[in-house]
């Protein structure tokens, strides 16, 4: 989708929060869509493929606690952390598994056109 700006996909779970980023084209996209997770991070409820999330072997259900040295305790963090980033440049993702295991990804967040 070109042509306007479009959002990062992620959402507060109060519905129309601040989380909901809209990203002016040049600024950086992790091509997901969250949620605030139960206790705290990001939950994710939505990947795009292709995308720089689901490169970085992101799936639904995946909990955000961690962009680069950003804690994410919601998913306006994860909308502020993204919107801050460098296209291209890679960053450690911290992710907490549907199976409660904890695992390091990178990704390489893309450019919103």
């Amino acid at each position: 989708m070109s042509g306007g700006p479009q959002s990062m996909g992620a959402k507060s779970a109060q519905g129309d929060s601040s989380a909901n980023a809209v990203l002016a084209p040049g600024k950086a996209t992790l091509g997901v869509e969250a949620v605030d997770a139960a206790s705290n991070g990001a939950l994710v409820v939505g990947v795009h493929a292709p995308g720089p999330g689901y490169t970085a072997g992101l799936v639904r259900g995946d909990i955000l606690l961690a962009f680069g040295r950003t804690r994410l305790d919601s998913a306006a963090d994860l909308a502020r952390a993204v919107a801050g980033a460098r296209p291209g440049t890679a960053v450690p993702l911290t992710v907490r598994h549907a199976n409660g295991n904890q695992q390091q990804l990178m990704a390489t967040p893309g450019i919103v056109t």
